[in-house]
Formats: C-alpha cells, sequence, structure tokens
C-alpha cells in the first residue's frame, strides 16, 4: 500500500468510491486519494478481465479510468476530488 509522506490531514474531503466512504486531501486527485485508501483495483481490462490501476500517474497509460459523477471515462489522476463526489470503477467496453 503507498502512504503520504505527511499523514496528517489539513483540510479532509469526503467522497465515496463504489459506494465506500473515503477521504482524501484538498487539491488530491481521485487516483493518488484511492491509491493513498488501499484500492488497488480501478477498472477491469475490456480483453482479458484482468484488474488495472494507475500507471503514470499524469495522464498518459489511460490505465485509472473511473466513472466520476456520472461521467464515464475520466482519468483518476487528472481528477481532483471534490466533496461527495461519486466515484465508480471504471467499465470494459
Amino acid at each position: 500500500m503507498l502512504k503520504r509522506l505527511d499523514p496528517g490531514f489539513s483540510d479532509p474531503v469526503g467522497f465515496t468510491f463504489a459506494g465506500r466512504p473515503m477521504e482524501a486531501r484538498t487539491g488530491e486527485s481521485v487516483a493518488a486519494a484511492l491509491l493513498a485508501a488501499g484500492v488497488t483495483r480501478f477498472r477491469t481490462s475490456a480483453v482479458t478481465g484482468e484488474p488495472r490501476a494507475p500507471y503514470c500517474m499524469m495522464g498518459v497509460c489511460f490505465e485509472c479510468i473511473v466513472e466520476v459523477d456520472g461521467r464515464p471515462n475520466r482519468q483518476a489522476c487528472l481528477v481532483p476530488v471534490a466533496e461527495g463526489m461519486q466515484v465508480e470503477p471504471g467499465h470494459s467496453e
């Protein structure tokens, strides 16, 4: 599991992933918040069904695709967490 260098929360932001409540820090990306919470499966591969998670963390690889507030195919590494955001695992097409 990944750990934050500074484990303190200054301004926590609440959101959900697959219906589970999560906490992030203000300004964190969805991917960083999920990884810090121990989430290792963001979506499944359309070809093999294997679990997928962030790889590059800068928007190049598309491995971190999730659904954010009903909008599919969002790159979790590029979306900042917002209070009350509802995040779901990405769907393979």
